[in-house]
């Protein structure tokens, strides 16, 4: 499985009331929130981000509230995957639950800007920034957590199994 976009950057502990602001969490259908994904940090975010595109943030990225909205709002808007420092524990559980594809890496983190070009290679979790020619090694996702992933989300793949 892989990823392959242009990116969005953004700095550290961007919180879920920042992904998908609260007055918009009487709806949690999809498209509905990607309309307003990220629009108090970018108000243009969800006019430039195109089917594929990836999200780059330092640390913390994803802190706040526990509810599932803010990674059904960035997969929704058409993020493919969104490469952190770090993540907050709970997101990153419902990124993968959802089936939003999330590489931990530091390196990859500070060094890869907005606009880059980049691919990312969950299998061996490889990050590859075609602009710079530069590459990182990201923490790779365990099979089990892949196969998630590609039934987008977990109860997708529970169904597959029965």
């Amino acid at each position: 499985m892989k990823a392959h976009g242009d990116v969005f950057k953004f700095g550290d502990n961007v919180d879920t009331d920042v992904i998908i602001p609260a007055r918009y969490l009487n709806s949690s259908e999809p498209k509905e929130l990607a309309a307003h994904c990220m629009e108090d940090i970018d108000k243009d975010f969800v006019k430039k981000v195109k089917k594929g595109d990836l999200i780059v943030a330092n640390k913390n990225f994803g802190c706040g509230s526990s509810r599932e909205h803010a990674p059904i709002a960035i997969k929704a808007a058409g993020v493919s995957c969104v490469i952190a420092e770090t993540f907050a524990r709970i997101f990153y559980r419902n990124a993968i639950n959802i089936g939003l594809p999330i590489i931990e890496c530091k390196e990859a983190a500070e060094n890869i800007d907005a606009g880059d070009e980049v691919e990312v290679d969950f299998d061996s979790g490889m990050i590859y920034d075609k602009t710079k020619g530069t590459s990182y090694q990201g923490q790779a996702f365990p099979e089990f957590m892949q196969k998630i992933i590609k039934a987008e989300g977990l109860i997708n793949y529970i169904n597959q199994k029965n």
